[in-house]
């Protein structure tokens, strides 16, 4: 997580523990507002905190400033600490809590003295909070569905993080003697989106000088053994726990294919236990199959059409467009040319920068004259960038499927990107229908983020999208993989189905910062998931091919 994310959260959280405290709601809303200020700051915070200009940007009171110096110095600060001491643990649990802000939390302690989720949903349960004047009915049954989808998804992790703390631990192991090889194996050798457990595979020749170097680094705990591997607990403060499967070379392959799984792929393979001595790629050859990738691997592979079963190489190097993506003119937390810049490095050949439309006021979204001075800056940008910048919106769905602008604005775009975010409650008739509409639109060119989940936070909204699928494939519509790691949307399952339609497909970062351009190397690992070929993905076209595409419907001025 970047400085500047990190700062962030520091004073939201700050913000609703002071709120919960009962302080003074000048102070609560300084802290809000600085966040708010640190999100919207150009160039490096880093910088500004050296060289103290921080303290000239308007916002950032005295008191942030200590708070964020200390922070950068020290990674927390006093203040922080003694809110802590006032809050009772468990307040930190319903503080998540969708709908549920701290004056509502403080309520509850306040009156039925709730300072834990098994207080929270029997206090639900029994109707006592329905009772409560500002909450009733619909809110105690909100809470009790969102404290189920807490207990679902405890003990889980976004593939990011999972396969950031595992690329930590492959690093640590890698310097030890004892051990020849690791790597990871299980959930997240199969990308999935998020990850219940981090599982590694070791090669090791001297068990005892392993047992040696690894008590060293972690708890570990011994949890089985047979004739091909050892299976171990490891834990650690700093890195969490995860699983060691530890072999020797002539069970490696082996305990690799059977630890990747998953189980119902295996089930369906000739005979796994057979590859003794073997690589992968040589098992797979000598039972007459085709080698699947390990991203591949799951219940449903064997049941897909032979063209869907298609291995894929699909990498970043393919890509040549980078679509969706903001700056500070609507919520992002860097320039065009910071962003541009960064695209650039990565290798990207041409941009459309898609920053938020009207109705997403609270992220700063475009008026109609703010659009015009951006489109200028725009074209003068050009004469000198790296890349070639086209001009796009992220054009808010409204809930009559119509686009956030009228005609005449929407034609002055080069690139639209439709999107739902707002009145996720809707039946699912009525948001695939509105969904359908937007793609009709002869201006729409990708459906961003298609069922509006955020793993672990939110559930997707009620849509039929086969159908939605089967607008985009007849009105020539792009569908989007989000690359961003809390959405991974759309749904690898749902991949599959758009690929046997022939829909095309994006992937986008829908990035915010600089740092967020790389979210797209996560979006490709989805892709893969799911099979897509180079020759599938928008993004793989060269600027030429590009420009045919934003043409095909209406002409565009380039």
């Amino acid at each position: 997580m970047s400085l500047k994310k990190e700062i962030i959260n520091l004073l939201e959280e700050m913000a609703e523990l002071m709120e919960f405290d009962g302080q003074n709601r000048f102070k609560v809303n300084a802290f809000r507002n600085g966040a708010n200020v640190i999100r919207r700051l150009e160039g490096d915070i880093e910088e500004k905190i050296n060289n103290k200009s921080i303290q000239e940007v308007k916002g950032i009171g005295k008191g942030l400033q200590q708070v964020i110096y200390e922070f950068y110095e020290t990674g927390s600060a006093q203040e922080y600490e003694e809110l802590i001491k006032n809050i009772p643990s468990g307040i930190y649990d319903i503080l998540k809590i969708r709908g549920l802000g701290a004056k509502k939390v403080k309520t509850l302690f306040d009156e039925l003295e709730i300072d834990t989720l098994e207080k929270l949903e029997q206090a639900c349960s029994s109707g006592s909070i329905a009772d409560l004047k500002g909450f009733g009915e619909k809110t105690s049954e909100k809470i009790l569905e969102e404290i189920k989808r807490l207990k679902k998804t405890s003990g889980y992790m976004l593939l990011s993080l999972a396969l950031d703390r595992s690329k930590q631990i492959v690093e640590i192991l890698s310097q030890l003697k004892s051990i020849q090889k690791v790597e990871i194996t299980g959930e997240l050798r199969r990308i999935r989106e998020i990850i219940s457990q981090i599982e590694l595979i070791c090669k090791v020749d001297d068990q005892e000088k392993f047992i040696t170097e690894i008590s060293k680094l972690f708890e570990y705990n011994k949890i089985s053994s047979s004739s091909s591997s050892s299976i171990y607990q490891l834990k650690s403060e700093e890195h969490g726990d995860f699983i060691l499967h530890v072999t020797s070379e002539n069970y490696y392959d082996f305990t690799l294919l059977h630890t990747t799984g998953s189980l119902e792929f295996l089930q369906n393979m000739h005979d796994p236990d057979k590859i003794v001595d073997l690589s992968e790629k040589e098992y797979f050859s000598s039972n007459n199959l085709k080698f699947v990738q390990p991203e591949m691997r799951e219940i449903n592979y064997f049941e897909l059409p032979e063209k869907l079963r298609e291995q894929t190489g699909l990498s970043l190097e393919h890509l040549n467009g980078f679509f969706h993506f903001h700056t500070t003119y609507s919520d992002g937390n860097n320039s065009l040319p910071e962003m541009i810049d960064e695209v650039a490095r990565q290798g990207f050949e041409y941009a459309a920068v898609c920053d938020h439309s009207k109705s997403a006021f609270y992220a700063n979204g475009l008026k109609e004259d703010r659009i015009l001075q951006q489109k200028k800056e725009i074209d003068e940008f050009n004469k000198s960038s790296k890349i070639k910048v086209y001009h796009g919106i992220e054009s808010d769905i409204l809930k009559d499927g119509s686009l956030d602008y009228h005609e005449e604005i929407l034609s002055q775009f080069q690139f639209i990107v439709a999107s739902i975010h707002s009145l996720f409650n809707l039946s699912e008739d009525e948001m695939t229908q509105r969904i359908i509409r937007a793609v009709e639109n002869p201006f729409t060119d990708i459906l961003a983020h298609p069922t509006g989940r955020l793993l672990l936070s939110r559930d997707g909204y009620k849509v039929d999208i086969k159908k939605v699928i089967d607008a985009c494939v007849a009105n020539q519509v792009a569908i989007e993989i989000n690359a961003n790691p809390h959405r991974l949307d759309l749904d690898w399952r749902n991949l599959y189905y758009a690929r046997e339609k022939g829909c095309l497909i994006t992937i986008n970062p829908d990035a915010h910062s600089t740092e967020g351009v790389s979210d797209i190397e996560y979006g490709i690992m989805i892709a893969r998931k799911a099979g897509v070929q180079p020759e599938e993905v928008l993004n793989c076209y060269q600027e030429k091919e590009f420009i045919k595409f934003i043409n095909r419907k209406v002409k565009r001025t380039i």
